[in-house]
């Protein structure tokens, strides 16, 4: 069990928690939600002992081990990715590594052989020599196959590193398991198997995540942080949603209740007060009133930006034929003779475990690259808007305030007020819509590239990854909007619920051919299930 006691945490006058208790119990698994900057990912860096509060106790029940998901893909560099994993448990680690250096000694002493029987006996309590088939289990779970095994950590690639970092952090059956966006750069088929092992965990897991399926598979309670506090609910992210939503409800009406009652007092006594047959009720009131304390609502730092597709026109019958496209990157073949017809109303999920591929597919539908062969077709109706996995090109003056860069996509007789206003339904009001792009985060810009696309009224959407560097709030803003958009999408997204939702047609782009069906992402993952299942 790992409790926190009255935690505090200010940066400068800002107020990040106030004075937080709270208890993780084992057998449990917490999703640690709230918006962007709540302080979600400091939290569990203050669990861990990786930053110390202004104030208040950790306390962690003696003998426990806890295992966090490092972030820094750096960190291990020089070590083989066997051993990496192994030393998600340090002190079985330390215990390998001197065992392994007493028995390479040419000249073994009696007191090694001492020493050498201590670390025995400490190596087999630890598990010690199932340590390396643990290892390659999980290894293997997380998609890493035999051949990288052998190889340093610098020898492997970004995406590569994140699964070997979360094969560390699962290792050896910690106590207390602190996973900071656990799902990051994983394909369908390693976010199910984590889901079942995190299912099958019997100690205590604490997640930070923006996977609203994830969350609904694998919580037990939902520790919400908002208000500078963390509140505990028990159930997923579903029933948070709704419990939290009903809370708030009762909440305002017993507020309007008190008010109504507080108004009532108040015409009372001021008609009354001065009559002499109702001095004493008016003064009885009086004194109702002094007792009655109506508490302010609370603000939250949640804030869902208003998303809203309106197409200027509606499609013709012709949306878009793509015939015999083949591309071909660095000698790696992307996808070859691809064709596809598109219909009203279709809205099209690109899965596959091959991102580039379908980067390349929607910059060469957006205008933006050349294929090797073949012909894309848009109908005469259609207009698109494409948001691109990768924005910096849109953002290459870093001088430019976001008033001045989003008035470059506005029709040109709409006035500054308007887009001023249209910024403020996306969370950039006042000063925050003079601030320049040289300065703004990830989800900032994704929040300035989807208000270019609204303004676009563009009859058909390509989008790729749009749910990255997005909260919930700003990604359940955005599955409402393209859930509601009556023309066509394409897209792409690692957020199951997004593309469960919203899909009604799954392409999976291989290198020689596409697998294309016509149902939704639960239907299709069920029909394709398997240990050689790559969607995304």
């Amino acid at each position: 069990m790992i409790t926190a006691s009255n935690i505090s945490l200010s940066y400068g006058k800002r107020v990040i928690f106030k004075d937080v208790t709270i208890k993780f119990t084992p057998g449990n698994c917490y999703g640690l939600i709230g918006a962007n900057g709540a302080g979600k990912s400091t939290f569990l860096k203050i669990l861990s002992g990786q930053l110390e509060a202004d104030r208040g106790d950790i306390a962690v029940d003696r003998g426990k081990r806890i295992a966090v998901l490092s972030q820094d893909q750096f960190a291990f560099d020089e070590f083989p990715v066997l051993d990496t994993v192994i030393m998600g448990h340090k002190q079985l680690y330390k215990v390998k590594a001197e065992r392994e250096i007493i028995y390479a000694k040419t000249d073994f002493t009696e007191e090694d052989g001492i020493r050498s029987g201590e670390l025995e006996v400490l190596f087999g309590e630890m598990n010690g020599y199932e340590a390396e088939s643990e290892a390659a289990v999980l290894l293997n779970g997380v998609g890493i196959g035999e051949e990288l095994r052998q190889k340093k950590m610098k020898e492997l690639e970004g995406t590569d590193k994140v699964r070997v970092l979360l094969a560390q952090a699962l290792f050896g059956n910690p106590d207390i398991l602190l996973l900071d966006e656990p799902t990051n750069q994983l394909d369908i088929a390693t976010i199910t198997w984590l889901e079942n092992f995190l299912t099958r965990f019997q100690n205590t897991v604490i997640i930070v995540s923006h996977d609203r399926h994830f969350l609904n598979q694998v919580c037990t309670h939902m520790a919400d942080i908002d208000y500078g506090k963390i509140q505990v609910y028990v159930g997923n992210y579903d029933f948070w949603q709704q419990a939290s939503q009903l809370q708030f409800r009762q909440k305002e009406m017993e507020n309007k209740k008190m008010k109504a009652k507080e108004q009532d007092l108040k015409d009372f006594i001021r008609r009354f007060s001065s009559n002499a047959s109702k001095a004493k009720q008016a003064t009885s009131r009086k004194k109702l009133l002094d007792k009655l304390t109506i508490e302010d609502m609370p603000i939250s730092s949640r804030k869902y930006p208003y998303i809203d597709f309106k197409p200027e026109r509606p499609s013709g019958d012709i949306i878009l034929e793509i015939e015999g496209l083949s591309k071909t990157i660095d000698g790696v073949t992307m996808f070859k003779d691809f064709s596809l017809s598109v219909g009203k109303g279709e809205k099209i999920a690109f899965v596959g475990s091959n991102g580039l591929a379908k980067n390349t597919l929607f910059q060469i539908l957006a205008g933006e690259l050349e294929p090797d062969a073949g012909t894309v077709r848009w109908g005469v109706t259609i207009t698109n808007a494409y948001f691109p996995k990768e924005n910096n090109s849109y953002f290459k003056d870093k001088d430019m305030d976001i008033v001045t860069w989003l008035r470059q996509y506005a029709p040109p007789q709409e006035t500054e007020s308007f887009v001023r206003g249209f910024l403020g339904r996306m969370l950039f009001s006042g000063e925050e819509a003079l601030k320049k792009t040289a300065v703004l985060s990830g989800g900032e810009r994704v929040r300035c590239m989807l208000s270019r696309m609204m303004l676009s009224g563009a009859n058909a959407l390509i989008l790729d990854e749009p749910t990255n560097h997005l909260d919930l709030e700003s990604i359940t803003s955005l599955n409402n909007a393209l859930t509601v958009y009556p023309e066509v999408i394409l897209f792409s997204s690692h957020d199951h619920q997004l593309v469960s939702t919203v899909a009604n047609r799954i392409i999976e782009i291989f290198p020689d051919h596409i697998v294309d069906e016509r149902m939704s992402f639960d239907d299709y993952l069920t029909t394709r299930c398997g240990l050689e299942l790559e969607a995304a």
